[in-house]
């Protein structure tokens, strides 16, 4: 669990016991919802050598390698490398390679879930899972012999891939597996038994590394490291994208890292010389010159990473429900001057709270180019247009929140809700400039 979260946890526990029910459920959903990042890796078996390439595409700014010796229980020692805080498990590995020359990947996918049949075992947790598989296993079949004792649908956002020395691949989906034995293998963030090919060529990481591979093949570090990337993701929006590369020799055992799509700079490791140093982790940024775009990550705001803003964003969301309701009523019920503009006032303040919730719960708006779209929503793409309805009105909305309380033609807790709301406007129209969420 990560710092942000055991801190809202910590929030969420002293709000039981002021029996705050609304206000927990809020907190429930923001925390159980969340959206895989983008990935992709290739395997490429020639002349007995086979290498993977991982890019690890994530707006995470804690990325490790770390190493954990062979044991007790613990048949192979393994290194990994991941960047999303587990709490007591560690990090959770996003790639891995063992001492037998076994490695895997996990890219964010999508699958439809279905009811699991037969007697399996259930994955209690997915990061130890991941460990234990490296720890334990030598080739891909006998990957595959583990994975089927279990209900694998834990991993429903997610596509496994796990490569041996020899070349073989085992493709893990949620309900379904398949092994491959091709010279060269690209993946991305779909599972390949339910996406066509003319699919997955429409994502531009997986194109690229299947149109490079045809041009050529040979088994230099500077091919490898041109292939990675060719795939790698820089965001024009802040630069982010790809925020760890690493390619794995299955059969020297080495380990090669290029930082935050920098590939101008790499750090080697060598598996078997750190096993014997004990188990251990590096920060990767650590090691790595100043990246001036990792640093502008690293200090950019969102209420994902910002627990005030967070707070402060589900407040406005609230107040601003509760805002449409109340102007809604007074709309019905007292015709005075200035009543449409309480219709307005209550369309704007749904959307709004709509728009403020959305920022909670969606951290791909933040990186990506406004207008924002959402494959899986239509109402969540249409909501990337709110910010832009907000700037147009705001200015007829200063006005006559000056003339309205000028004249005094509202109550007085109305012309003081219009007040609160069109402060609140003022507010989400700076964070929104700072989101770059406008698209004219």
């Amino acid at each position: 669990m990560s710092e942000c979260n055991r801190r809202i946890f910590s929030v969420y526990h002293e709000l039981i016991k002021q029996k705050s029910i609304i206000f927990l459920s809020v907190i429930l959903v923001l925390l159980n919802t969340g959206h895989g990042h983008a990935c992709s890796m290739y395997k490429v078996t020639k002349h007995g050598k086979t290498v993977i390439g991982c890019n690890e595409d994530a707006w995470r700014t804690s990325p490790r390698i770390w190493f954990e010796r062979a044991g007790k229980n613990v048949k192979f020692g393994a290194a990994f490398t991941g960047s999303r805080f587990d709490g007591s498990n560690g990090f959770a590995p996003q790639s891995g390679m063992n001492e037998a020359g076994l490695s895997f990947s996990r890219l964010a996918s999508f699958t439809p879930r279905r009811n699991v049949h037969g007697n399996l075992k259930p994955i209690l947790n997915q990061t130890k899972f991941l460990k234990q598989i490296l720890h334990a296993c030598r080739t891909v079949e006998e990957v595959q012999k583990f994975m089927r004792q279990y209900d694998r649908s834990t991993f429903i956002e997610d596509v496994l891939i796990y490569i041996d020395k020899s070349g073989k691949y085992l493709v893990v989906e949620p309900y379904f597996m398949q092994l491959g034995t091709d010279d060269s293998y690209v993946l991305s963030n779909f599972c390949p038994s339910i996406t066509t090919e003319k699919s997955a060529l429409k994502l531009d990481r997986y194109r690229k590394g299947v149109a490079f591979l045809k041009l050529k093949q040979d088994t230099t570090l500077a091919f490898y490291r041109s292939l990675s990337d060719s795939m790698h993701v820089c965001r024009p929006k802040i630069g982010d994208g790809t925020l760890l590369t690493s390619i794995w020799d299955l059969n020297a055992g080495k380990i090669h890292l290029y930082f935050y799509h920098d590939y101008s700079h790499h750090i080697s490791f060598h598996l078997k010389n750190e096993l014997n140093n004990g188990d251990h982790v590096f920060s990767i940024d650590q090691l790595f010159p100043k990246n001036q775009a990792f640093e502008r990550l690293g200090t950019y705001k969102t209420t994902k990473n910002t627990l005030w803003m967070m707070f402060a964003m589900m407040a406005f969301s609230c107040t601003l429900f509760c805002s449409a309701i109340y102007f809604f009523i007074s709309f019905i019920r007292k015709k005075d001057q200035y009543n449409y503009l309480k219709m307005l006032l209550t369309i704007l303040g749904f959307m709004l709270s709509y728009y403020a919730f959305f920022l909670c719960t969606h951290q791909s708006i933040f990186y990506f180019q406004a207008p924002y779209e959402d494959r899986f929503s239509k109402l969540v793409s249409l909501a990337a247009y709110i910010p832009n309805i907000l700037a147009l009105s705001v200015l007829p909305l200063f006005y006559f929140t000056y003339l309205i309380l000028k004249g005094k033609y509202w109550t007085l807790i109305t012309r003081n809700l219009f007040l609160l709301n069109s402060m609140i406007y003022l507010i989400l129209l700076n964070v929104f400039f700072y989101w770059r969420l406008f698209w004219f």
